[in-house]
C-alpha cells in the first residue's frame, strides 16, 4: 500500500501524528475490505457470466491479418477476399491470426460529476466496479491492462501490465484515488492516450460524458482503437422529485441555483433537458461509430452487458 501511504503523507492535518496515523489506518483496512468486495463480486461475474463474452469479441477472429488463400469447403463465408475473389476468377479467404495478447486499456473519469449517485451507489463506485470486471476479463485471457484516471488533467497512469496483483492495484487506485481537479476533459485525456499507447488496443472510456469538445478526438480514437464508451447515469438526472424548493449545484464548477421542484414545469424543463444532452451524445457517438452503453447506478449492469456484446459480436462478425 506504499502506494496510498504517500499520497496521504502530502495531507497536511492538524492532528496528532498518533490520531493521524490511527485513522490512516482505519482509512487503510476500509478501503481494502471495498476491494476485496469488489474483487469477489466482479471475480464471480467473470467466471461465470462475462469472460465468454470478452474472448468472443476481442479475440474470437483475430485482428491480425496474414494472408489470402484459395477457398476450401468449410471455409466461414464471412471471410471470403471479395475484391480478390472477382479478380482472380475463384474464391479466396482472407487469414487471421489470433492475437495471443491484448492491450487493454481502461481510462476512468474522476471528475465531481462522477461522486453523484441517489441510490445503492454513486457513479464512481459504479466505474470501479466496471473497471474491475473489465480487468479481470483481461486477466483471465493473459491480456495487459492499463489505467488512466483523468479530471482535467491526467490524475494517475499505470502502464499495462499483466498478472492478477496489477488488476488489484489498479482497482485500489480507482476506489483511494482522490483527484485533485473538479473538471472534465474527455480531449484531453484521449490525447495523453494517443501518446502513451501507439499500438491497437481495446479501450473502455467511463465516463458521464458531460464535457464538451472531445467529438473529434473521439473519431481519432475510434480509428486507432477498438473503443467502447461507457456513459454513467443516476435516475435522478433524468427526473426530479417534487420537493419544494431545492438549491441545486453544479459540482464541477460550484454554481448554485434556487429551483421549485414543485412546478411541473420544472421537471418537465429538468427532464428534457437531460433528454436533450444525451440525444447530443447519442449522435456523438453514432457520427464517431463508437459503440457505447448507457449504464445507471442501482441496476443489475451484468445482464445489459452480456447483451450489448452479444449484440457487437453479431455485427462485427457480419
Amino acid at each position: 500500500m506504499k502506494w496510498l501511504r504517500e499520497y496521504l503523507t502530502r495531507l497536511k492535518s492538524p492532528e496528532p501524528p498518533r490520531e493521524a496515523e490511527e485513522r490512516e489506518s482505519e482509512s487503510l483496512r476500509e478501503l481494502l475490505k471495498r476491494v476485496r468486495k469488489i474483487e469477489i463480486s466482479t471475480r464471480k461475474a467473470v467466471t461465470e457470466v462475462f469472460a465468454g463474452e470478452y474472448h468472443s469479441v476481442f479475440k474470437g477472429r483475430g485482428i491480425e491479418f496474414l494472408e489470402v488463400r484459395e477457398y476450401y469447403p468449410g471455409d466461414e463465408v464471412r471471410t471470403i477476399d471479395w475484391n480478390v475473389t472477382a479478380r482472380i476468377g475463384s474464391p479466396f479467404v482472407k487469414v487471421f491470426a489470433e492475437e495471443r495478447e491484448l492491450t487493454v486499456m481502461i481510462l476512468v473519469d474522476a471528475s465531481s460529476s462522477l461522486r453523484f449517485g441517489t441510490v445503492s451507489k454513486i457513479k464512481a463506485e459504479l466505474a470501479a466496479e466496471l473497471s474491475a470486471l473489465f480487468a479481470f476479463s483481461a486477466i483471465k485471457n493473459n491480456d495487459r491492462v492499463g489505467l488512466i484516471i483523468f479530471t482535467d488533467r491526467i490524475e494517475r497512469y499505470l502502464p499495462p501490465r499483466k498478472g492478477s496483483q496489477n488488476g488489484l492495484r489498479l482497482i485500489r487506485e480507482i476506489l483511494g484515488f482522490k483527484p485533485e481537479r473538479k473538471a472534465t476533459d474527455l480531449g484531453l485525456a484521449l490525447d495523453f492516450l494517443f501518446r502513451v499507447q501507439r499500438r491497437k488496443a481495446v479501450v473502455f472510456l467511463i465516463s458521464d460524458f458531460l464535457a464538451e469538445g472531445y467529438e473529434e478526438k473521439l473519431k481519432v480514437a475510434r480509428k486507432r482503437y477498438d473503443l467502447i464508451a461507457l456513459s454513467l447515469n443516476d435516475p435522478r438526472e433524468k427526473e426530479i422529485p417534487s420537493l419544494g424548493l431545492v438549491e441545486l449545484e453544479d459540482v464541477e464548477t460550484g454554481e448554485t441555483m434556487l429551483v421549485d421542484s414543485g412546478d411541473p414545469l420544472v421537471r418537465e424543463h429538468f427532464a428534457q433537458a437531460f433528454a436533450g444532452k444525451r440525444k447530443k451524445q447519442a449522435d456523438t457517438f453514432r457520427k464517431a461509430e463508437v459503440d457505447s452503453i448507457q449504464i445507471y447506478t442501482g441496476e443489475n449492469y451484468e445482464p445489459s452487458l452480456v447483451r450489448f456484446f452479444k449484440e457487437r459480436e453479431r455485427r462485427v462478425g457480419r
